[in-house]
């Protein structure tokens, strides 16, 4: 991997931790704010893909659409997921099991699937995310055995993570769930996108963005017929009204994040970039704690230094 390859995804990371915390402050409205910021980015993308079909610079194709949309449909399922995972868990557990389980579920679906062998050093990696996870994810009893209300996960109401609240063993289970769900999706997305920008389109801006149009079109006929749509339109006019910075920030560093993977899959192996840009767990980590108060930031620290070791050693295998 180049300098200038390695410096597009180090910034990728920690653009995707930043909109990953406020995407972390908007609670209880996750279908809505996911449908909200996707078609935001739709809007800003739209003019640009159309200018790129308009010049010629690139051309249109059924199987250029047919990929934008599966990978649309990945992108909405993780979207979802992780939005409702961060409405039932805590940042600190979520997020690095999200970005540590990712890298390991690929590397398992190369081996099944694709006929790839790994080396001693990425074996050895997996089981060191896996450590790392475990490290995160474990905390020490709080002083007198009391227990955090809600969920045990020290959620305030309206002010997502409280300080001053530890982390009870249901909501750290509950954490892990929905990060290995979440893992589950990352990794769909990232080896199909990886697939679609080296094999279908040369042209990532145009990809990405056709997919983006494809996750807002879907989402809002979603929002119309899926049950329970009265109370999500309410809540998207609620998210437009009331949660307008943590709207725009995503909308922006979102795509902006995913744009720079997308370029460097271009120019060097899936294996090496989905592993690299897990740095931002270490960025995600430190926010939370400084954010919403989520405790133990010495052992999650440690623990999220374990996995970027042990997808650092995936990466050089």
């Amino acid at each position: 991997m180049t300098p200038a390859v390695l410096g597009l995804v180090l910034f990728a990371s920690v653009a995707h931790a930043l909109w990953n915390i406020a995407a972390k402050s908007v609670s209880g409205k996750g279908y809505a704010f996911v449908l909200a910021y996707h078609g935001l980015s739709a809007i800003l993308l739209a003019p640009i893909a159309i200018w790129l079909l308009v010049s010629g610079t690139h051309a249109f194709s059924l199987g250029l659409l047919g990929a934008a949309a599966l990978s649309a449909v990945f992108h909405i399922a993780y979207s979802v997921s992780l939005q409702s995972g961060y409405d039932h868990a805590p940042l600190g557990v979520v997020y690095p099991t999200a970005r540590g389980v990712g890298p390991i579920i690929t590397i398992i679906i190369a081996v099944l699937f694709l006929g790839e062998r790994p080396t001693a050093p990425e074996t050895i990696g997996a089981f060191i995310v896996l450590a790392g996870i475990a490290v995160v994810t474990v905390h020490p009893r709080r002083v007198g055995g009391g227990r955090t209300t809600n969920g045990g996960y020290g959620k305030s109401r309206g002010h997502g993570m409280s300080r001053g609240h530890g982390m009870s063993s249901h909501g750290v289970g509950r954490g892990l769930a929905w990060g290995a769900l979440i893992g589950t999706f990352i990794a769909s997305y990232t080896l199909w996108d990886d697939f679609s920008v080296n094999h279908i389109t040369d042209s990532p801006l145009l990809y990405f963005a056709l997919s983006e149009i494809c996750v807002a079109t879907i989402m809002a006929v979603g929002i119309v017929t899926i049950p329970g749509g009265a109370g999500r339109r309410a809540d998207f006019t609620s998210i437009l009204a009331g949660h307008k910075r943590a709207l725009l920030t995503v909308a922006i560093l979102s795509p902006l994040a995913y744009l720079l993977v997308l370029y460097a899959m271009q120019q060097a192996p899936v294996s090496l970039v989905a592993p690299v840009r897990e740095t931002s767990i270490i960025v995600g980590t430190l926010l939370a704690w400084w954010f919403f108060g989520e405790k133990n930031i010495g052992m999650k620290l440690t623990g999220a230094v374990v996995v970027v070791a042990g997808i650092g050693l995936i990466a050089l295998g």
